[in-house]
């Protein structure tokens, strides 16, 4: 099967989630390529958003071929920006298919803005499109108001695209209800996990906690509000002063995120990671703390798990990522629990079963299997 991946983003600006998938294709047979169009912000992006490439960038990335065009965003014209993306990603397609031919299958992650690209395109090459949703409706309430008070025309698109999707793959049954407010529930959809790279996360012993702290790992970007880090500050209060917090993730170790946890020194920012740093911090830590506000699918649980250890996170999570003894749960933006789960977890030790049932939730050849019967129904 051929099959075209049409990321709403992509690094650095996130998006891997696209390229693990592809990856995962591609093992299992598949031809599989991408086609991005990276967003650049003239103050997010800075230098880059005046050097960046003015024509296509063909790039390889751990054995699949990438098509990245980069786009000025003009500040603030939303609309301009959404309908720029769309007819730049038109037009890379239109290259990508004069170069190998029509895919079978496109894939979009994200409706805003692959998925809206992704219907367009579908139209006129009269091949299916799927939609793989990562966005909580958080996301949006940030960018546009709670209720949509500012885009509905946006919001309206959306509905219809998903509507005319073969099928929409929300990364877990409850990302559907979040934001059914917004976009109802009338299309048709099934539920597929992220990847882990369950090769690359994998098990491995801790050290004895004799005459060592107890470490959490907290790896996420600097969302303070949605990713709950004032209640952490709040939460590492209540607990020995000998434990040991790092948070890693971008932009982590900012300003603001400085002030938060200045009183604490047994707390450790260090910013931005790259894969293996990350993996490096999960084998050095005896437990994995989330306390965020809105979550799709947090694929840090799954990579903590993968490499064996436990858990501590809030109930906006997945029911599909609680595994039993290896996931504690407490309410959101509660400080005293979110503390009280953290301290049960310091009597949680590491096991090699956590990380089997990751293998069998989320590695590589399952979900490219489960991709492969929906793409071919």
């Amino acid at each position: 099967m051929h099959v075209l991946e049409l990321p709403s983003f992509f690094p650095p600006h996130g998006g891997l989630f696209c390229l693990e998938q592809a990856k995962a294709l591609k093992a299992l047979g598949h031809e599989v390529r991408i086609v991005s169009v990276l967003e650049l912000g003239i103050s997010k992006d800075r230098n880059f958003y005046l050097t960046a490439p003015w024509r296509e960038e063909r790039r390889e990335m751990e054995g699949v071929e990438v098509f990245c065009t980069y786009m000025r965003a003009v500040p603030k014209a939303v609309r301009c920006n959404i309908n720029r993306w769309i007819s730049l990603c038109q037009k890379a397609v239109d290259r990508y298919v004069r170069r190998f031919g029509k895919p079978d299958v496109l894939h979009a992650h994200c409706c805003k803005n692959a998925g809206l690209a992704a219907r367009e395109i579908s139209k006129r090459l009269g091949i299916p499109f799927f939609i793989t949703e990562h966005i909580p409706s958080g996301f949006y309430e940030r960018d546009f108001g709670r209720g949509w008070q500012k885009h509905g025309w946006l919001k309206e698109r959306m509905q219809n695209t998903y509507e005319a999707a073969t099928c929409v793959i929300p990364v877990s049954l409850e990302l559907v209800d979040d934001i059914a407010p917004y976009f109802g529930t009338a299309y048709h959809f099934h539920s597929v996990s992220n990847v882990i790279d369950t090769d690359f996360f994998t098990f491995r012993e801790r050290k004895s906690l004799d005459n060592r702290p107890f470490v959490f790992c907290c790896p996420a970007v600097a969302d303070i509000f949605r990713k709950g880090y004032d209640v952490l500050a709040e939460a590492i209060a209540y607990l020995p002063a000998d434990v040991e917090l790092h948070i890693v993730g971008q932009g982590t170790d900012s300003r603001a995120m400085q002030k938060l946890f200045a009183d604490k020194s047994n707390v450790h920012l260090h910013g931005h990671l790259d894969k293996q740093g990350v993996r490096d911090l999960l084998w050095q830590s005896d437990a994995l703390v989330l306390p965020s506000r809105s979550e799709a699918q947090p694929l840090v649980i799954l990579e903590a798990l993968s490499t064996g250890i436990p858990v501590v996170t809030t109930e906006c999570v997945p029911k599909s990522l609680r595994i039993p003894d290896a996931c504690l749960i407490a309410p959101v933006g509660d400080a005293k629990v979110l503390a009280e789960k953290m301290r049960e977890v310091m009597s949680v030790a590491p096991s090699r079963e956590f990380s089997d049932i990751v293998q069998s939730l989320a590695s590589p050849s399952v979900i490219a299997k489960q991709l492969t019967e929906l793409f071919g129904s």
